[in-house]
């Protein structure tokens, strides 16, 4: 839990003294005696080489070629130029207190510079492959299935190469795993002849995987339609957890009209449990029809199944997006009086929608209730908490949150960390966000620390608006060692950006990679960039980012994936 202390540092300048009184003073520095090094340091004028360094995975260097503020010199780094953008950046640099081993090519990186030349076809990817000197592993597939989890023409190339292998046979993990690749791409045909390929090998996993991709869609039907005929096909009961699995994927993806539906459909044949009720009543309350979803609590009575937690928090979620507390009271009181004590999930959810409406003395109130309920703070708790005192200026409060969390027994995760990076770009703490990136990799153990994509998207954008292109370039082959794989959304915030800064040539170069990926940019997005080649007179790159954008979308081999 957090200590007294820390909270009601905090409570003590955002709460009316009558409430809290002399028992929240602070008297001293919690932090002082610390053995862990605090991330709050004076910035320094210019990124430092320890940060080239660090992105480059190299060991520390002398101060030799700085990273500078803008620089024209930018190559996107595919693996396939990976030695020669690596110069390009002066990332390998074999100059006096720079000399380094040279590192044995991992087997990913072989297998990725095959997959990343340009404009290379399935079928010429995969004659390629052949040459791949890599020991294919179960391991390996499916680190390369991360890597390109927003290709798929690279990953299902790799994915057939691996297959004929000798000695190698795809398990089911990694089946699921292109499957997942191949519904994320929208490309459900090849994903369709996947399933029936695997045969024995589908369970319950990998329908759930193409439910919710068919879901995240909107093909709400033909998800309904899997589950029905999972069965018959590929001999995966439909059972409570399958129509559970259904179900929330619907929900999930704001279809509560198709989950009800194919609950009273299978009402009779499908035992429903409380999880069942719990999805309909989020569902309805996600979409503000909360007398329907007291109507689902009555049914749920009546089949024997107390509300419990998760039935209330969905109220106290649906209340508190419409900016009405009142009813979250409410809701809070109705709990108690059933016996039901709110979890941290409750408490959270309510923090930060406190937050959200400026209501910070109240949302930083709410701690007080939790000790009230024994209720502990969680990594998610923490999180929303550092969002609140960053957006409301305490960003001093939200890294003194932030350093204390271990302190309590709380390990830092990835929404924690993504949290803080993002804070500390908002308040331009440039260097500290880049210091924050290294301590994800240095507390990495389980996983729970690994970088994504919503890591990286702040430090992206800050790039692009100062400029700064060796940096820019350098994070995104630290994403790609990290197996992060650049989404559509990515693309259209590089594109977006870096026409912002009027660096259109580089736009046009992420643009031009996107499309070759299958990804068209939304509208919106491939308008600005035709605006800004225009304005800079480039008609013959206008002309042809036009015909790019024609011939892709006119293209039905590839998986558009646009962007709402």
């Amino acid at each position: 839990m957090l200590t007294k202390l820390r909270i009601s540092k905090l409570l003590s300048s955002s709460l009316p003294r009558r409430i809290y009184e002399r028992r929240f003073l602070a008297t001293h520095n919690a932090f002082s005696n610390s053995d862990e090094s605090p991330i709050v340091a004076a910035e320094s004028p210019e990124l430092p080489s320890w940060i080239k360094d660090f992105l480059s995975n190299k060991p520390s260097s002398s101060s030799l070629n700085p990273i500078s503020d803008d620089d024209e010199d930018f190559v996107i780094p595919s693996l396939a130029h990976w030695a020669s953008t690596q110069k390009k950046l002066g990332l390998n640099d074999a100059s006096p207190g720079n000399v380094v081993a040279k590192k044995p090519i991992e087997d990913i990186d072989k297998v990725s510079d095959f997959l990343n030349k340009k404009e290379s076809s399935h079928e010429e990817i995969v004659k390629a492959l052949s040459k791949c000197d890599v020991v294919v592993s179960e391991t390996l597939v499916l680190q390369v299935l991360r890597r390109f989890s927003n290709g798929w023409n690279q990953a299902y190339a790799f994915f057939t190469w691996a297959k004929s292998r000798t000695g190698y046979t795809h398990s089911p993990n990694a089946y699921n795993a292109m499957v997942d690749v191949l519904g994320k791409c929208r490309n459900f045909d090849l994903m369709w002849q996947l399933v029936d390929e695997m045969s024995e090998l589908v369970t319950l996993d990998t329908m759930s995987k193409v439910m919710r991709r068919l879901a995240k869609s909107g093909k709400y039907s033909e998800a309904v339609d899997a589950f029905v005929e999972m069965e018959r096909k590929y001999g995966v009961g439909r059972d409570t957890n399958a129509m559970n699995s259904l179900m929330d994927a619907l929900v999930k993806e704001n279809s509560i009209e198709h989950a009800h539906e194919a609950f009273l459909k299978m009402f009779d044949t499908i035992k429903p449990d409380s999880r069942t009720f719990n999805i309909l009543v989020h569902g309805f309350c996600k979409a503000r029809r909360f007398d329907d979803a007291r109507t689902v609590m009555d049914l749920m009575k009546a089949a024997g199944f107390g509300f419990d937690v998760v039935t209330y928090t969905s109220f106290v979620e649906g209340y508190c997006k419409e900016g009405d507390f009142r009813r979250v009271d409410e809701v809070l009181e109705e709990m108690r009086e059933n016996g039901v004590k709110p979890n941290v999930v409750t408490y959270t959810i309510l923090m930060h929608s406190l937050g959200k409406a400026r209501q910070v003395a109240e949302a930083l109130g709410v701690y007080e209730k939790m000790k009230e309920d024994g209720c502990v703070p969680d990594a998610k708790f923490y999180s929303s908490l550092i969002h609140i005192l960053s957006k409301t200026g305490r960003f001093k409060d939200a890294v003194e949150v932030f350093e204390d969390m271990t302190r309590q027994g709380v390990s830092r995760d990835v929404l924690v960390y993504n949290t803080m990076i993002s804070s500390a770009v908002h308040h331009s703490r440039d260097e500290m966000a880049l210091r924050l990136l290294k301590r994800m990799e240095e507390e990495e153990e389980d996983g729970s620390c690994s970088p994504n994509v919503e890591t990286y998207a702040p430090l992206l954008k800050m790039c692009c608006q100062k400029k700064k292109m060796k940096l820019l370039g350098a994070l995104l082959h630290h994403m790609v060692r990290n197996d992060v794989s650049i989404d559509v959304a990515t693309y259209i915030l590089l594109i977006r950006g870096l026409c912002m800064s009027g660096k259109v040539e580089v736009a046009c170069l992420f643009f031009e990679e996107a499309m070759r990926k299958g990804m068209v940019p939304r509208d919106s997005t491939c308008k600005m960039l035709v605006e800004e080649l225009e304005k800079k007179g480039m008609g013959e790159a206008k002309l042809k980012i036009q015909s790019l954008v024609q011939s892709k979308v006119m293209t039905k081999s590839q998986s558009p994936l646009p962007v709402a």
